[in-house]
């Protein structure tokens, strides 16, 4: 069993305050977020925000079950580039995710892509844990 760990700080009140996160179990990464960052136009102004670290985890652990499964079906990938974009919406709560990936794989014909793409999305750890999401759009392209 393996554990990884994250951590935020908040300080203010919602609108005015800021935070910070950290991924706490490699330390490598630590970003500023703020209310603007995650509910205003134009989010970026140099913070991160929750559903920004959700769709870079989703993306990761797509990545590498799709992987996985190209490679038990003897067709392992050159490339895989996989994207979530994770909307929030009203309530506030993520109302919908588009995943898409994009695939270099030899000997492999883009009916058994789609099945496998599909069966990742289904099975990775992440998507399982983002059940609760609204609507979860796969889009799969085959080089």
């Amino acid at each position: 069993m393996v554990t990884s760990t994250g951590k935020a700080t908040w300080e203010g009140t919602l609108k005015e305050g800021n935070g910070n996160i950290e991924l706490a179990s490699s330390g490598i990464f630590t970003g500023p977020f703020t209310w603007a960052s995650r509910f205003g136009k134009g989010a970026g102004e140099g913070k991160t925000n929750p559903e920004e670290l959700i769709g870079a985890a989703h993306a990761g652990c797509y990545a590498m079950f799709l992987s996985a499964l190209l490679s038990g079906n003897d067709t392992p990938p050159t490339r895989l580039n996989a994207t979530s974009k994770v909307t929030i919406g009203e309530g506030p709560a993520i109302t919908l995710i588009e995943l898409s990936v994009e695939g270099s794989v030899e000997g492999i014909d883009d009916a058994k892509f789609q099945e496998l793409a599909k069966d990742a999305k289904e099975k990775c750890p992440v998507s399982k844990a983002l059940a609760g999401v609204g609507e979860i759009i796969l889009s799969a392209t085959l080089n």
